[in-house]
């Protein structure tokens, strides 16, 4: 079956453009500015206060709102962060104040992020006083962990090798492989895996995809509603457990192990997840009127654009995290779209893409982390090392 146009019904389409640019190897130029120093410490910033454009990686403290004060709950607004060397830095004299402009808010602003709180951060911009305290303004590039971006123009730049806080424990045995080493070694971390029922999904969705600006709210996959965690069930606008890898592609229905894996479960509408069926995934097909955004046709589905990244590393966590060996099917990407009920699901080159075009954001990482520690003590490693997508499939 040729691969259907990005294009396809929807003409002018920015986003398929550049997904098919990326699914391609086209090169894609980003516009860029004078290159930042080498990486600052906190402590390296705060006594480099000259104007001169650096980047700098710390730990988020808190939300600074006076020359001597950050508080570390109720935040009040998503426009600034306090960041140290240490998570448990106490002294407003070793933290640095980073500006949060409008580019970056929903990611970094902890009035929607409050679980960046410990979090590593990176930020390049303008070393300067900000609330009359040593800080760092006009932010050029941000991202989750201590990597050392390129300072662009784009808030949402495509996955790099990043180094993360559960290397040297979680991921000890993956750190340095590519390819099928790789991919065992992830797939062995994995596997260890506390398992859920179907009726205990309902408990871990409502925390796992709880709205950050309203803890009685769910947010929806497809559709990005805010609804009640209460309005779960079967009704046309309640939520239910939509299974982003189909159960039927494999057979494995709701019984305990994939059929109830956290990692793929995602609160849905109802009408909009019966719309999605089985479908694989790919770009193209009629707008879904309930979930804009979203697209599909008769044998694929195309999720909104803020989530495409979110949708293809669940898949590829489930490719690696059922390998065949523990009783279930052995799942497996490929790049079809006519998969019906056998244990794969496509389109890779698209799901690759999607990947690349929508890194992981705090709704994500946050939720790897909820599900890793209060539900199945494991962790979607393409969550915290997008890259290793391309290090395994190409």
């Amino acid at each position: 079956m040729n691969m259907k146009s990005v294009t396809r019904s929807r003409p002018g389409r920015l986003i398929a453009a550049f997904v098919l640019a990326v699914a391609i190897g086209t090169p894609v130029v980003v516009a860029t500015s004078a290159s930042a120093a080498t990486t600052l410490t906190v402590a390296q910033a705060l006594a480099a206060q000259d104007g001169r454009s650096a980047t700098v990686t710390g730990y988020v403290i808190g939300q600074p709102t006076a020359s001597t004060t950050v508080i570390t709950s109720n935040y009040t607004a998503d426009t600034a962060i306090a960041i140290a060397d240490t998570a448990t830095e106490t002294s407003t004299s070793r933290m640095l104040y980073v500006q949060v402009t409008t580019a970056w808010r929903t990611t970094f602003g902890l009035l929607s992020n409050p679980s960046l709180r410990g979090t590593q951060v990176t930020a390049t911009g303008t070393l300067t006083a900000y609330f009359s305290h040593g800080g760092l303004k006009n932010p050029t590039a941000m991202s989750l962990g201590g990597t050392t971006p390129s300072p662009t123009t784009s808030p949402t730049p495509g996955p790099t090798s990043t180094s993360g806080p559960y290397d040297s424990t979680y991921y000890a045995s993956a750190i340095g492989k590519s390819g099928t080493a790789l991919r065992s070694s992830l797939h062995a971390i994995i596997k260890v895996q506390t398992k859920l029922t179907y009726d205990q999904v309902w408990e871990a969705l409502k925390d796992t995809d709880q709205d950050p600006a309203n803890a009685n709210n769910v947010i929806l996959l497809y559709t990005g509603r805010s609804q009640s965690k209460t309005s779960n069930g079967s009704g046309v606008d309640d939520w239910n457990r939509e299974h982003v890898w189909a159960k039927s592609h494999g057979d494995f229905g709701t019984a305990t192990g994939p059929g109830t894996d956290v990692h793929h479960l995602r609160p849905a509408d109802v009408s909009v997840n019966s719309l999605r069926g089985n479908k694989d995934f790919d770009a193209g097909g009629s707008a879904v009127a309930e979930a804009p955004g979203c697209y599909t046709d008769a044998d694929s589905f195309e999720p909104r654009n803020a989530v495409k990244g979110d949708v293809a590393r669940m898949i590829m966590y489930m490719a690696i995290r059922y390998e065949g060996d523990d009783g279930w099917p052995d799942l497996e990407m490929n790049d079809s779209v006519s998969n019906g009920t056998a244990p794969y699901l496509g389109r890779r080159s698209m799901l690759l893409a999607w990947n690349k075009a929508d890194p992981p954001d705090a709704f994500e990482q946050r939720r790897n982390q909820r599900i890793y520690e209060r539900w199945q003590g494991n962790r979607n490693p393409f969550v915290d090392h997008p890259e290793w997508a391309t290090a395994i499939w190409g």
